[in-house]
């Protein structure tokens, strides 16, 4: 015996379908903060919005499927527990971010929204 083992990756791993479910589960979570800020989006566009409204709120809703794929990226080679902290955590980041837009939104209605006469 030379004192090295290796053991095999599918043998440290989770089952496959386990990750595919935590994946599911968070991605469902990810869909929900998309629909969210497009029905954000729909609000404040009924009043005309500007440009850079625009620019603001649109980003708002790629950024959490921007955030879903990079965490995806992270925690695709890891255990589904693994997986679904890293999936976690970027949950988190969707959340901070909705929540400086929403503020950025209230307190900025004037740079968003085009002036109605």
């Amino acid at each position: 015996m030379t004192g090295t083992q290796s053991a095999s990756p599918a043998a440290s791993g989770s089952p496959r379908w386990l990750s595919a479910v935590v994946l599911g589960l968070a991605g469902l979570f990810y869909a929900y903060a998309i629909w969210n800020a497009v029905a954000h989006v729909i609000s404040m566009a009924q009043n005309g919005l500007t440009g850079i409204g625009w620019v603001t709120l649109l980003f708002g809703v790629v950024f959490p499927a921007i955030v879903f794929v990079f965490a995806y990226a992270i925690g695709r080679r890891r255990r589904a527990g693994e997986l679904a902290l890293v999936l976690l955590a970027g949950l988190g980041i969707v959340a901070v971010f909705w929540l400086s837009l929403i503020g950025y939104s209230i307190l900025n209605m004037s740079d968003l929204v085009t002036a109605v006469v």
